[in-house]
């Protein structure tokens, strides 16, 4: 009964955990909405296409910083050895994010050379300031992420939202254009750092320290590589457009990417992200185990699957009036780009699955294969426009993600015991 009840409280506190993220991503796409609204009326095309290369390029860096796999170690690192791992993350997110952000300043000149406009540079170094603010809360926010504490999370997500959204809408009145979305990023990630540093005591030691450095670089770097190639297929398809059918273009199929498929991501991610910690806490009871998992899939099925049937087909009717008719031609691309989503949170749950139990080089490989299969079609659809483009990014998730889901579902769970998964 004491086993059954102890079950009950960690499947509630799992839900928990998605109400508060998903409550915060509500009030995220509230706002946002009334963001999108407004940058729609106000910026051009042209406008959300440097946006693109601005945020593109940035996304591609804070793979190395925050999603690099030196938090996923935290929550996963066995209790005796915690205080140890602490510390040497802390020490390796300083240096991984003051690399970065040279890094990034130095790519700015290159990237514009790229796209030929040299208005992206600036706008590029000035993004690379939040990488100086990163390690200041990262390792509280994994830990607080290990704990289950996903309500102080989403209190920063919500926050931050807020203001960014508040501040976008501001400056893009005052005609700022892509500047609108630069600087709120900025200047408001110190909620982070004010919000995790409150709720959790841990502080750093004086000296640096490199103890078990091998163990977290080894974890992490697998998830890294991972996070990388899913970073590149989010924005491979910008980098193409981009490139060979120009700004213009890249904005359309921008505004639909993030009217549309934006939305979809932001529910898999806070169910994923949600999930991770919840399967790690299990790993000691293999039937536990399975059935979390089970149990995250059927409410990946009732959440998703409603949401992005429901905003395919409402998309011709909300887009003019909510948008504008200057962003009609999108809607097609908008309808695409938002089915691409159904297969993705179960590929996402094998994900977290496998690394769960230490098969994190598993899920490096597949991302490799998935990610040549999606560039290959991605440079024979651009030949016909954005419209093709986005049917490629459909068919591959369509064909290629539930495959891999169904693999690496019943090789982890018809092997868990062979696998030793750690108590």
């Amino acid at each position: 009964m004491l086993i059954k009840k102890l079950r009950q409280k960690v499947s509630s506190q799992y839900l928990r955990n998605i109400g508060w993220m998903g409550g915060a991503e509500l009030v995220n796409r509230v706002f946002r909405l009334g963001t999108t609204v407004t940058l729609s009326q106000l910026l051009n095309p042209y406008d959300y296409g440097l946006i693109a290369i601005v945020l593109t390029t940035n996304e591609f860096a804070t793979v190395f910083t925050l999603r690099a796999g030196i938090g996923s170690k935290i929550v996963q690192a066995a209790e005796k050895d915690l205080k140890i791992i602490c510390q040497t993350s802390y020490c390796l997110n300083w240096i991984l994010c003051g690399v970065m952000f040279i890094l990034q300043c130095l790519a700015a000149l290159p990237v514009a050379l790229f796209y030929s406009n040299n208005q992206v540079i600036l706008p590029i170094c000035v993004m690379a300031l939040v990488y100086l603010m990163l390690p200041i809360f990262a390792v509280q926010s994994a830990l607080i992420q290990r704990e289950n504490r996903l309500k102080i999370t989403a209190l920063c997500n919500a926050t931050q939202s807020i203001l960014i959204n508040i501040l976008t809408i501001a400056l893009a009145l005052l005609g700022m254009g892509m500047w609108a979305v630069v600087i709120p990023i900025v200047i408001t990630t110190p909620v982070w750092i004010v919000i995790n540093l409150m709720n959790h005591p841990w502080r750093p030691t004086m000296s640096f320290s490199f103890n078990k450095w091998q163990e977290v670089v080894s974890y992490a770097r697998n998830i890294l590589g991972v996070e990388l190639l899913n970073k590149l297929r989010a924005n491979l398809d910008y980098l193409i457009i981009g490139r060979f059918l120009g700004v213009q273009a890249l904005g359309i199929y921008y505004f639909a990417f993030n009217a549309g498929l934006g939305i979809s991501m932001n529910v898999i991610n806070t169910m994923t992200w949600s999930l991770y910690p919840h399967l790690c806490a299990a790993r000691g009871n293999v039937k536990q185990f399975q059935e979390r998992y089970f149990s995250s899939l059927k409410t990946f099925a009732l959440i998703v699957f409603p949401l992005v049937l429901l905003q395919s087909s409402l998309a011709p009717f909300y887009v003019p009036i909510v948008f504008g008719q200057k962003w009609v031609t999108a809607i097609p691309i908008l309808i695409v780009i938002c089915l691409s989503a159904l297969p993705r949170p179960f590929a996402d749950g094998a994900s977290m699955l496998l690394n769960s139990v230490d098969k994190s080089h598993i899920n490096l490989y597949w991302n490799l294969i998935f990610t040549t299969i999606f560039t290959i079609s991605l440079l024979v659809a651009v030949k016909w426009g954005i419209f093709w483009v986005a049917v490629a990014v459909l068919m591959t998730h369509l064909l290629a993600l539930p495959l891999y889901s169904i693999w690496a579902s019943k090789y982890v769970l018809s092997r868990t015991q062979s696998l030793s998964i750690a108590k």
